[in-house]
């Protein structure tokens, strides 16, 4: 399996996006203008200065599919056209208020009757901290005893939460919940775990996320993986590296506790690549959803399909990247006939704002990611001035 069909990879990319796109990776490349333009970014919204039209035409255009559901469903049926799936997020990030976790629970919800009717779209997502106040879940995470008004609040959460994943089962829609912080995951653990006993007795619809590079992950795969199999129900295991790499080796310094994250990115690979070995010779009982933009993962997976007869449709394996980024990745596998699924964000360009940053900070924080990028993006420019001189 080779990646590096451009053409296959940006078919969907007028000459004038690919070069938007070139433009932007190579702002996405300097880790400084990141960070700055990060907080400038933030700063100009705040004071109201009329920056929203670039931002819509820059970042916004690139990575988030539109304003509601509705807006996204261009996007998703052009990917649907060459066999890319995809799963829509609100992306709104945590929530403070109580009416703000009611109005993120009732996008999820919509997103889920959304998802319902339409093939191309077998799974939604949420993030829990969107649906309850983070101090609950560092609270609770930490073993912190809640006051009565946070018992309340806290059963509340938790109900919108099993709202999202009772709505998933009854409209037989796959539900990947979102990793958080290592002082948030504790919570989150219990409660998704909870659900996939309840909900994952036949089939898979709840599916937890594993971040690799927590040095304590591993070891609560293989606990998944002997629980779920002990007790009789499926496990969906989400697999990826991780997220807030930063931010968790700034709070354990500042806090004066052991990062709970590995040390280097080999380390963080070697997790990956025995979680990933333990899911997938646990298939009879488990899921595998991989979200990655490593070559080097999706080919160890191909290789294991290979070697075990299993067709590349298998339903037991989803391969995922997130929209507008490896679409080397996602389009050439799907063309080869993997199910593939792209995650696509949508959502007001002020609430997905934070996301987006998040998302540029992550790229600058993955080594080769956005060379890589940039590599491929100027290949297939070059075909096109190519090809274009030789019809001349």
């Amino acid at each position: 399996m080779k990646f590096n069909d451009t053409k296959n990879a940006y078919v969907l990319k007028s000459d004038k996006e690919l070069q938007k796109a070139y433009l932007l990776f190579r702002m996405i490349s300097k880790r400084s203008w990141v960070r700055f333009g990060g907080k400038l970014t933030l700063l100009a919204l705040r004071l109201g200065l009329p920056i929203h039209s670039l931002l819509r035409k820059t970042v916004y255009q690139q990575f988030c599919a539109g304003n509601e559901a509705q807006d996204s469903l261009k996007v998703v049926n052009q990917l649907a056209a060459f066999n890319v799936k995809s799963y829509m997020h609100y992306a709104a990030e945590s929530q403070k208020s109580e009416a703000g976790v009611e109005q993120s629970l009732q996008q999820f919800l919509n997103a889920v009757q959304f998802s319902k009717q339409n093939k191309a779209l077998p799974f939604v997502v949420f993030k829990p901290t969107a649906l309850g106040k983070v101090m609950l879940f560092e609270k609770v995470s930490a073993g912190i005893q809640l006051s009565k008004e946070e018992v309340a609040s806290w059963d509340r959460t938790k109900d919108r939460i099993n709202k999202c994943c009772a709505m998933a089962y009854a409209c037989q829609v796959r539900m990947l919940v979102d990793a958080e912080e290592s002082w948030l995951q504790n919570a989150i653990d219990a409660i998704v775990l909870d659900k996939m006993r309840a909900y994952n007795q036949k089939e898979t619809f709840i599916f937890t996320t594993l971040q690799m590079y927590r040095k304590d992950r591993l070891e609560y795969l293989n606990s998944l993986l002997e629980l779920s199999r002990k007790e009789g129900f499926k496990l969906g295991i989400k697999l990826v590296r991780g997220a807030y790499i930063e931010k968790e080796n700034n709070r354990a310094e500042e806090k004066g506790y052991p990062s709970p994250i590995c040390s280097s990115k080999e380390a963080t690979d070697d997790n990956f690549n025995l979680a990933l070995n333990g899911i997938l010779n646990s298939l009879d009982h488990c899921e595998l959803f991989l979200g990655t933009h490593s070559e080097d993962s999706v080919l160890r997976v191909l290789d294991f399909m290979k070697a075990n007869q299993l067709a590349p449709n298998d339903p037991r394996i989803w391969i995922s990247q997130l929209f507008g980024m490896a679409d080397h990745i996602s389009f050439n596998l799907a063309k080869a006939g993997y199910q593939v699924v792209k995650y696509v964000p949508y959502g007001p360009l002020k609430e997905v704002i934070p996301y987006l940053i998040r998302r540029a900070e992550e790229n600058t924080a993955v080594q080769g990611q956005t060379p890589r990028e940039l590599e491929l993006i100027q290949k297939e420019r070059n075909r096109r001035k190519t090809l274009k001189a030789e019809q001349k």
